[in-house]
Protein backbone atom coordinates (compact mmCIF):
# COMPACT_ATOMS: atom_id res chain seq x y z
CA UNK A 1 0.00 0.00 0.00
CA UNK A 2 0.62 3.97 -0.53
CA UNK A 3 0.44 6.73 1.64
CA UNK A 4 0.51 10.15 1.09
CA UNK A 5 0.22 13.22 3.12
CA UNK A 6 -0.98 16.16 2.43
CA UNK A 7 -0.39 19.13 4.72
CA UNK A 8 -2.74 22.20 3.89
CA UNK A 9 -2.31 26.20 5.54
CA UNK A 10 -1.05 29.08 4.09
CA UNK A 11 0.93 29.45 7.07
CA UNK A 12 2.98 25.89 5.89
CA UNK A 13 4.14 27.41 2.84
CA UNK A 14 4.54 30.67 4.11
CA UNK A 15 6.87 29.39 6.13
CA UNK A 16 5.40 30.78 9.27
CA UNK A 17 5.77 27.23 11.27
CA UNK A 18 7.22 23.74 11.06
CA UNK A 19 5.65 21.40 9.70
CA UNK A 20 6.11 18.57 11.69
CA UNK A 21 3.24 16.44 10.89
CA UNK A 22 4.68 15.17 7.65
CA UNK A 23 7.18 13.83 9.97
CA UNK A 24 4.74 12.35 12.43
CA UNK A 25 2.53 10.76 10.16
CA UNK A 26 4.94 9.26 7.78
CA UNK A 27 6.40 7.77 10.77
CA UNK A 28 3.54 6.46 12.15
CA UNK A 29 2.07 4.59 9.43
CA UNK A 30 5.07 2.89 8.46
CA UNK A 31 4.80 0.96 11.84
CA UNK A 32 1.89 -0.54 9.88
CA UNK A 33 4.25 -1.31 7.02
CA UNK A 34 3.05 1.29 4.96
CA UNK A 35 5.29 3.33 3.13
CA UNK A 36 4.63 6.84 2.24
CA UNK A 37 5.63 7.66 -1.53
CA UNK A 38 4.46 11.24 -1.34
CA UNK A 39 4.05 14.20 0.66
CA UNK A 40 2.37 17.68 -0.57
CA UNK A 41 1.59 21.20 0.88
CA UNK A 42 -0.83 23.15 -0.54
CA UNK A 43 -2.32 26.58 0.24
CA UNK A 44 -5.85 27.44 1.52
CA UNK A 45 -6.74 27.77 -1.86
CA UNK A 46 -9.99 25.80 -3.82
CA UNK A 47 -8.40 24.79 -6.26
CA UNK A 48 -4.90 24.21 -4.78
CA UNK A 49 -6.76 21.66 -2.84
CA UNK A 50 -9.07 20.26 -5.21
CA UNK A 51 -5.89 18.91 -7.67
CA UNK A 52 -4.29 17.67 -4.86
CA UNK A 53 -6.90 15.31 -3.67
CA UNK A 54 -7.55 14.44 -6.95
CA UNK A 55 -3.89 13.39 -7.43
CA UNK A 56 -3.73 11.57 -4.59
CA UNK A 57 -6.89 9.68 -5.41
CA UNK A 58 -4.76 8.29 -8.79
CA UNK A 59 -1.70 7.54 -6.85
CA UNK A 60 -2.19 6.99 -3.29
CA UNK A 61 -4.25 4.29 -1.43
CA UNK A 62 -4.02 5.59 1.75
CA UNK A 63 -4.02 9.77 1.58
CA UNK A 64 -3.80 11.82 5.05
CA UNK A 65 -4.74 15.02 5.66
CA UNK A 66 -4.22 17.38 7.83
CA UNK A 67 -5.57 21.33 8.45
CA UNK A 68 -8.50 23.00 7.39
CA UNK A 69 -11.03 21.82 9.95
CA UNK A 70 -11.01 25.07 12.01
CA UNK A 71 -14.39 27.55 12.16
CA UNK A 72 -12.59 30.38 10.26
CA UNK A 73 -13.96 31.21 6.71
CA UNK A 74 -10.01 29.93 5.76
CA UNK A 75 -10.51 26.52 6.41
CA UNK A 76 -12.44 25.11 3.73
CA UNK A 77 -10.89 21.32 3.68
CA UNK A 78 -14.14 19.39 4.49
CA UNK A 79 -16.16 21.85 1.73
CA UNK A 80 -13.13 20.76 -1.10
CA UNK A 81 -13.08 17.71 -0.20
CA UNK A 82 -17.09 17.31 -0.62
CA UNK A 83 -17.24 19.32 -4.14
CA UNK A 84 -13.75 17.75 -5.48
CA UNK A 85 -15.33 14.01 -5.12
CA UNK A 86 -19.48 15.16 -5.74
CA UNK A 87 -20.53 14.73 -2.01
CA UNK A 88 -23.41 16.88 -0.13
CA UNK A 89 -22.22 18.56 3.21
CA UNK A 90 -24.62 16.79 6.20
CA UNK A 91 -24.98 18.17 9.55
CA UNK A 92 -24.15 15.40 11.68
CA UNK A 93 -26.05 16.41 15.02
CA UNK A 94 -23.94 14.14 17.35
CA UNK A 95 -21.40 16.19 16.17
CA UNK A 96 -22.66 19.26 17.39
CA UNK A 97 -23.65 18.34 20.57
CA UNK A 98 -19.85 16.98 21.15
CA UNK A 99 -18.35 20.76 20.28
CA UNK A 100 -21.19 22.30 22.14
CA UNK A 101 -20.38 20.17 25.02
CA UNK A 102 -16.82 21.53 24.71
CA UNK A 103 -17.30 25.21 25.29
CA UNK A 104 -19.45 24.53 27.83
CA UNK A 105 -16.98 22.61 29.81
CA UNK A 106 -14.51 25.51 29.33
CA UNK A 107 -17.98 27.55 30.71
CA UNK A 108 -18.46 29.35 27.42
CA UNK A 109 -20.92 29.20 24.78
CA UNK A 110 -20.39 28.03 21.19
CA UNK A 111 -19.92 30.53 18.60
CA UNK A 112 -22.47 30.28 15.64
CA UNK A 113 -19.01 30.12 13.07
CA UNK A 114 -18.15 26.34 15.09
CA UNK A 115 -21.32 24.86 13.91
CA UNK A 116 -19.77 24.65 10.61
CA UNK A 117 -17.13 22.01 12.15
CA UNK A 118 -20.05 19.19 12.57
CA UNK A 119 -20.66 19.28 8.50
CA UNK A 120 -19.61 16.22 6.41
CA UNK A 121 -19.78 14.93 2.91
CA UNK A 122 -22.49 12.19 2.78
CA UNK A 123 -21.19 8.59 3.77
CA UNK A 124 -18.08 10.02 5.78
CA UNK A 125 -17.16 8.24 9.00
CA UNK A 126 -16.69 10.93 11.88
CA UNK A 127 -13.51 10.63 13.64
CA UNK A 128 -14.10 11.94 17.14
CA UNK A 129 -11.66 15.20 18.67
CA UNK A 130 -11.81 15.05 22.43
CA UNK A 131 -9.34 17.71 22.86
CA UNK A 132 -10.51 20.28 20.29
CA UNK A 133 -13.51 21.29 18.53
CA UNK A 134 -13.00 20.30 15.15
CA UNK A 135 -13.66 16.53 14.31
CA UNK A 136 -11.90 14.36 11.56
CA UNK A 137 -13.76 12.12 9.24
CA UNK A 138 -12.60 9.35 6.86
CA UNK A 139 -14.10 9.32 3.21
CA UNK A 140 -13.55 6.31 0.60
CA UNK A 141 -13.40 7.15 -3.15
CA UNK A 142 -13.00 4.04 -5.59
CA UNK A 143 -10.50 2.30 -3.38
CA UNK A 144 -8.63 5.51 -1.43
CA UNK A 145 -9.31 6.14 1.85
CA UNK A 146 -9.10 9.66 2.64
CA UNK A 147 -8.37 10.71 6.38
CA UNK A 148 -9.10 14.24 7.17
CA UNK A 149 -7.40 15.92 10.77
CA UNK A 150 -7.10 18.98 12.40
CA UNK A 151 -3.55 20.74 11.89
CA UNK A 152 -3.54 21.24 15.74
CA UNK A 153 -0.31 18.53 16.67
CA UNK A 154 -1.59 17.44 19.77
CA UNK A 155 -5.17 16.90 18.83
CA UNK A 156 -3.69 15.22 15.23
CA UNK A 157 -1.66 13.09 16.90
CA UNK A 158 -4.48 11.79 19.50
CA UNK A 159 -6.44 10.92 16.48
CA UNK A 160 -4.01 9.39 14.33
CA UNK A 161 -3.45 7.02 17.08
CA UNK A 162 -6.43 6.67 18.77
CA UNK A 163 -9.25 6.78 15.22
CA UNK A 164 -6.96 6.33 12.33
CA UNK A 165 -4.08 4.06 12.39
CA UNK A 166 -6.32 1.51 13.91
CA UNK A 167 -8.74 1.92 11.03
CA UNK A 168 -5.62 1.47 7.86
CA UNK A 169 -4.79 -1.21 10.04
CA UNK A 170 -7.97 -3.17 9.55
CA UNK A 171 -8.48 -1.93 5.56
CA UNK A 172 -4.54 -3.08 5.05
CA UNK A 173 -5.63 -6.54 6.95
CA UNK A 174 -8.17 -6.83 4.59
CA UNK A 175 -6.68 -5.52 1.90
CA UNK A 176 -5.64 -8.93 -0.23
CA UNK A 177 -2.51 -8.27 -1.76
CA UNK A 178 0.54 -9.44 -1.22
CA UNK A 179 1.71 -7.94 1.73
CA UNK A 180 5.21 -6.31 2.06
CA UNK A 181 6.35 -5.92 5.61
CA UNK A 182 8.73 -2.46 6.52
CA UNK A 183 11.06 -2.22 9.21
CA UNK A 184 13.06 1.24 10.17
CA UNK A 185 15.52 2.34 12.45
CA UNK A 186 16.64 6.18 12.91
CA UNK A 187 21.08 5.71 13.47
CA UNK A 188 22.18 8.81 14.84
CA UNK A 189 26.10 9.51 14.27
CA UNK A 190 28.15 12.77 15.85
CA UNK A 191 32.02 13.43 14.90
CA UNK A 192 31.87 12.90 10.87
CA UNK A 193 30.32 14.42 7.95
CA UNK A 194 27.84 13.37 5.35
CA UNK A 195 30.31 12.73 2.39
CA UNK A 196 32.21 10.60 4.96
CA UNK A 197 29.95 8.97 6.34
CA UNK A 198 28.16 7.89 2.61
CA UNK A 199 31.76 6.51 1.73
CA UNK A 200 32.28 4.68 5.10
CA UNK A 201 29.20 3.10 4.38
CA UNK A 202 28.96 2.55 0.35
CA UNK A 203 29.39 -1.06 -0.04
CA UNK A 204 26.35 -1.90 2.46
CA UNK A 205 23.93 1.25 1.27
CA UNK A 206 24.64 -0.57 -2.70
CA UNK A 207 21.66 -2.89 -3.62
CA UNK A 208 23.36 -5.07 -6.77
CA UNK A 209 20.46 -7.27 -7.20
CA UNK A 210 17.82 -4.08 -7.49
CA UNK A 211 15.63 -5.77 -4.92
CA UNK A 212 15.66 -2.67 -2.56
CA UNK A 213 15.05 -5.25 0.13
CA UNK A 214 17.30 -2.48 2.31
CA UNK A 215 17.84 1.20 1.72
CA UNK A 216 20.26 4.26 4.00
CA UNK A 217 19.15 7.48 3.61
CA UNK A 218 21.64 9.92 4.98
CA UNK A 219 20.02 13.39 6.78
CA UNK A 220 22.05 16.13 8.42
CA UNK A 221 20.63 17.61 11.69
CA UNK A 222 23.70 19.72 12.58
CA UNK A 223 25.97 19.10 14.17
CA UNK A 224 24.87 15.19 14.04
CA UNK A 225 24.26 13.24 10.77
CA UNK A 226 21.48 10.70 10.56
CA UNK A 227 21.34 7.18 8.87
CA UNK A 228 17.72 5.75 8.22
CA UNK A 229 17.96 2.50 7.40
CA UNK A 230 14.96 1.32 5.67
CA UNK A 231 14.58 -2.78 4.97
CA UNK A 232 11.57 -5.14 3.77
CA UNK A 233 10.33 -8.37 3.51
CA UNK A 234 8.01 -10.92 2.89
CA UNK A 235 6.75 -11.43 6.09
CA UNK A 236 7.62 -9.34 9.31
CA UNK A 237 10.40 -12.19 10.38
CA UNK A 238 12.44 -11.44 7.78
CA UNK A 239 12.25 -7.73 7.87
CA UNK A 240 13.48 -8.01 10.84
CA UNK A 241 16.35 -10.04 10.32
CA UNK A 242 17.62 -8.16 7.44
CA UNK A 243 17.27 -4.65 9.48
CA UNK A 244 18.96 -6.07 12.52
CA UNK A 245 22.13 -7.86 10.34
CA UNK A 246 22.32 -4.09 8.73
CA UNK A 247 21.98 -2.57 11.87
CA UNK A 248 24.72 -4.24 13.51
CA UNK A 249 27.23 -3.89 10.08
CA UNK A 250 26.83 -0.35 10.55
CA UNK A 251 27.62 -0.75 14.36
CA UNK A 252 30.59 -1.97 13.69
CA UNK A 253 31.46 -0.26 10.88
CA UNK A 254 30.92 2.96 12.46
CA UNK A 255 32.20 2.02 16.38
CA UNK A 256 32.05 5.28 18.45
CA UNK A 257 30.82 7.64 16.06
CA UNK A 258 27.45 6.19 16.29
CA UNK A 259 25.60 7.15 19.57
CA UNK A 260 21.70 6.45 19.51
CA UNK A 261 18.78 5.61 17.73
CA UNK A 262 15.39 7.02 17.48
CA UNK A 263 14.54 9.42 19.85
CA UNK A 264 17.69 9.18 21.28
CA UNK A 265 19.40 12.84 21.70
CA UNK A 266 23.24 12.91 22.70
CA UNK A 267 21.89 14.45 26.28
CA UNK A 268 19.73 11.47 26.68
CA UNK A 269 22.32 9.06 26.10
CA UNK A 270 24.77 11.09 28.34
CA UNK A 271 22.53 10.63 31.35
CA UNK A 272 21.94 7.24 30.99
CA UNK A 273 25.41 6.37 31.30
CA UNK A 274 25.86 8.63 33.76
CA UNK A 275 23.00 7.07 35.90
CA UNK A 276 24.60 3.48 35.04
CA UNK A 277 28.12 4.21 36.17
CA UNK A 278 26.87 6.19 39.08
CA UNK A 279 28.54 9.29 38.28
CA UNK A 280 27.46 13.21 38.15
CA UNK A 281 28.66 15.91 36.22
CA UNK A 282 28.79 19.97 36.68
CA UNK A 283 29.59 22.18 33.80
CA UNK A 284 31.82 25.63 33.42
CA UNK A 285 30.76 27.26 29.96
CA UNK A 286 31.87 30.17 28.57
CA UNK A 287 31.49 30.83 24.94
CA UNK A 288 28.84 27.83 24.86
CA UNK A 289 26.67 30.35 27.17
CA UNK A 290 24.84 27.70 29.24
CA UNK A 291 23.83 25.39 26.18
CA UNK A 292 25.28 21.89 27.65
CA UNK A 293 23.60 22.38 30.43
CA UNK A 294 20.54 23.40 28.96
CA UNK A 295 20.95 19.92 27.34
CA UNK A 296 21.88 17.86 30.12
CA UNK A 297 18.53 19.32 32.01
CA UNK A 298 15.87 18.82 29.48
CA UNK A 299 16.34 15.64 29.86
CA UNK A 300 13.90 13.88 32.25
CA UNK A 301 15.38 13.34 35.81
CA UNK A 302 18.83 14.59 34.77
CA UNK A 303 18.43 15.90 38.43
CA UNK A 304 20.09 12.88 39.49
CA UNK A 305 23.12 13.11 37.58
CA UNK A 306 23.73 16.55 36.79
CA UNK A 307 24.64 18.94 40.16
CA UNK A 308 24.91 22.08 38.10
CA UNK A 309 26.86 24.76 35.67
CA UNK A 310 28.69 27.79 36.09
CA UNK A 311 27.93 30.40 32.90
CA UNK A 312 31.55 32.20 33.33
CA UNK A 313 31.59 34.91 30.71
CA UNK A 314 33.72 38.01 32.37
CA UNK A 315 36.98 36.94 33.49
CA UNK A 316 35.98 38.44 36.89
CA UNK A 317 33.61 35.41 36.84
CA UNK A 318 36.14 33.00 36.03
CA UNK A 319 38.29 33.51 38.77
CA UNK A 320 35.55 34.43 41.52
CA UNK A 321 33.24 31.25 40.84
CA UNK A 322 35.61 28.68 39.25
CA UNK A 323 38.90 29.92 41.00
CA UNK A 324 40.59 30.65 38.05
CA UNK A 325 43.98 32.60 39.13
CA UNK A 326 44.04 35.78 37.65
CA UNK A 327 47.77 35.83 36.79
CA UNK A 328 46.84 32.86 34.55
CA UNK A 329 44.53 34.86 32.68
CA UNK A 330 46.62 37.28 32.22
CA UNK A 331 49.68 35.61 30.73
CA UNK A 332 47.63 33.38 28.37
CA UNK A 333 43.96 35.22 28.03
CA UNK A 334 40.73 33.48 28.49
CA UNK A 335 41.02 31.32 25.53
CA UNK A 336 43.63 29.19 26.51
CA UNK A 337 44.58 25.55 27.76
CA UNK A 338 45.20 26.41 31.02
CA UNK A 339 41.91 28.33 31.73
CA UNK A 340 40.13 25.58 30.32
CA UNK A 341 41.77 22.82 32.40
CA UNK A 342 41.37 25.20 35.88
CA UNK A 343 37.69 26.12 34.65
CA UNK A 344 36.47 22.21 34.25
CA UNK A 345 38.90 21.40 37.32
CA UNK A 346 37.37 24.37 39.28
CA UNK A 347 33.85 23.47 38.84
CA UNK A 348 34.24 19.76 39.13
CA UNK A 349 35.86 20.78 42.71
CA UNK A 350 33.03 23.20 43.53
CA UNK A 351 30.15 20.90 43.25
CA UNK A 352 31.75 17.93 44.17
CA UNK A 353 30.82 16.04 40.90
CA UNK A 354 32.51 13.05 39.26
CA UNK A 355 33.03 14.57 35.91
CA UNK A 356 33.48 19.00 35.13
CA UNK A 357 33.03 19.50 31.44
CA UNK A 358 34.71 23.49 30.26
CA UNK A 359 34.27 25.54 27.20
CA UNK A 360 35.85 28.45 26.56
CA UNK A 361 36.19 29.97 22.81
CA UNK A 362 35.98 32.78 20.10
CA UNK A 363 32.55 32.25 18.52
CA UNK A 364 32.68 35.62 16.44
CA UNK A 365 31.52 37.27 14.27
CA UNK A 366 34.42 39.65 16.07
CA UNK A 367 36.80 39.39 19.17
CA UNK A 368 39.63 37.05 16.74
CA UNK A 369 43.53 37.91 16.91
CA UNK A 370 45.97 36.29 14.61
CA UNK A 371 47.09 34.25 17.37
CA UNK A 372 43.74 33.30 17.91
CA UNK A 373 41.45 33.60 15.44
CA UNK A 374 37.32 33.42 15.17
CA UNK A 375 36.06 29.82 15.72
CA UNK A 376 38.61 28.96 18.07
CA UNK A 377 37.76 26.74 21.28
CA UNK A 378 39.23 24.89 24.06
CA UNK A 379 36.96 22.09 26.04
CA UNK A 380 38.38 20.53 28.77
CA UNK A 381 36.99 17.30 31.11
CA UNK A 382 37.89 16.29 34.28
CA UNK A 383 37.39 13.03 35.96
CA UNK A 384 37.57 11.90 39.47
CA UNK A 385 38.91 8.81 38.99
CA UNK A 386 39.40 8.02 42.30
CA UNK A 387 43.36 7.85 42.57
CA UNK A 388 43.62 11.45 41.48
CA UNK A 389 41.65 13.96 39.32
CA UNK A 390 42.44 13.40 35.29
CA UNK A 391 41.95 16.54 32.96
CA UNK A 392 42.00 16.45 28.93
CA UNK A 393 41.88 19.55 27.29
CA UNK A 394 42.03 20.16 23.55
CA UNK A 395 41.56 23.06 21.02
CA UNK A 396 39.61 23.70 17.60
CA UNK A 397 38.78 25.85 14.91
CA UNK A 398 35.86 25.53 13.98
CA UNK A 399 34.52 27.92 10.76
CA UNK A 400 31.01 28.60 11.77
CA UNK A 401 28.58 31.15 12.42
CA UNK A 402 28.40 32.23 16.01
CA UNK A 403 25.26 29.91 16.37
CA UNK A 404 26.47 26.63 15.07
CA UNK A 405 30.00 27.35 16.79
CA UNK A 406 28.42 27.10 20.09
CA UNK A 407 26.35 24.65 18.90
CA UNK A 408 29.27 21.94 17.66
CA UNK A 409 30.76 22.86 20.89
CA UNK A 410 28.08 22.02 23.04
CA UNK A 411 28.08 18.70 21.31
CA UNK A 412 31.95 18.04 21.45
CA UNK A 413 31.93 18.63 25.59
CA UNK A 414 28.84 15.95 25.82
CA UNK A 415 30.43 13.53 23.60
CA UNK A 416 33.24 13.50 25.77
CA UNK A 417 31.58 12.55 28.83
CA UNK A 418 30.00 9.73 26.74
CA UNK A 419 33.20 8.77 25.53
CA UNK A 420 34.62 8.51 28.43
CA UNK A 421 32.35 6.46 30.34
CA UNK A 422 32.20 3.79 27.54
CA UNK A 423 35.88 3.50 27.40
CA UNK A 424 36.46 5.54 23.92
CA UNK A 425 39.06 7.47 23.15
CA UNK A 426 38.42 11.31 23.53
CA UNK A 427 38.70 12.82 20.17
CA UNK A 428 36.92 15.73 17.86
CA UNK A 429 34.66 16.15 15.28
CA UNK A 430 36.16 15.74 12.24
CA UNK A 431 33.73 17.50 10.16
CA UNK A 432 34.77 21.24 10.24
CA UNK A 433 37.81 21.03 11.94
CA UNK A 434 40.30 23.91 10.42
CA UNK A 435 43.02 22.98 12.69
CA UNK A 436 44.00 21.77 15.98
CA UNK A 437 41.88 18.95 17.52
CA UNK A 438 44.44 15.85 17.49
CA UNK A 439 43.79 12.64 19.58
CA UNK A 440 44.17 12.84 22.98
CA UNK A 441 47.67 11.86 23.79
CA UNK A 442 47.68 9.26 26.22
CA UNK A 443 49.81 11.58 28.78
CA UNK A 444 47.14 14.42 28.51
CA UNK A 445 45.06 12.77 31.56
Amino acid sequence: MKAEVITIGDEVLRGEIVDSNKALISERVLGLDIECHFQTSVRDDRADMAFAFEQAAERADVVLVSGGLGPTRDDITTEVMAETFGRELVLDEASLEEIRGFFSRLGREMADVNRKQAYFPTSAEVLPNPVGTAPGFMLEHEGTLFFCMPGVPRELKLMLDEEVLPRIGQHAAGDGRGAVFVRARLLKTFGIGESSLEAELADLARDPDGKNDVEIGFRTTFPDNYLRVVARGESAAAADDRIDKTVCAIHERLGDLLYGEGDETMAIVVGRELERAGATVATAESCTGGGIAERMTSVPGSSGWFLGGVVAYANEAKQALLGVPEAMLEEHGAVSEPVARAMAEGVRERFGSTYGVATTGISGPGGGTEDKPVGLVYVALARDAGTGIQTHVDHFTFPLDRLRHRALTAQVGLDWVRRDLQGHELVGPSLLRRQGGGNAPGGSR
